[in-house]
């Protein structure tokens, strides 16, 4: 798979959310990379910043926050297509829920770990 298809699946899982919680989504951004940190070379995922419900009245005129989606791992965790669309789109709503607040522990214990 190249990466314009694989930024295709992004976008897909993206456009899946539902748009009651993607109109609350506030200040974030949404990247493909290739390759984790070397330290993390399976993380598929990762979220970067103030979880909405950890903003105050502090959170003004900041960067967005960040959410990567990673190549190169994902594609050698899965053998197949459906498996890569299926894992993309665990990986976004898993990073978009820490976006909402939700915690590593919240997530599994939901299935979306």
């Amino acid at each position: 798979m190249n990466r314009d298809e694989f930024e295709t699946l992004v976008a897909d899982a993206l456009d899946q959310i539902p748009p009651q919680l993607a109109a609350m989504m506030d200040n974030v951004a949404v990247f493909v990379e290739d390759e984790p940190d070397p330290a993390t070379p399976d993380l598929l995922g990762l979220y970067e910043g103030t979880p909405l419900t950890e903003r105050g009245e502090w959170y003004a005129g900041v960067l967005p926050d960040r959410i990567i989606v990673y190549m190169g791992p994902t594609l050698r965790h899965c053998e197949t297509y459906d498996e890569t669309v299926d894992e993309v789109r665990t990986t976004v709503v898993h990073e978009v829920a820490h976006h909402f607040g939700f915690d590593d522990h919240e997530l599994h214990e939901l299935g979306w770990s």
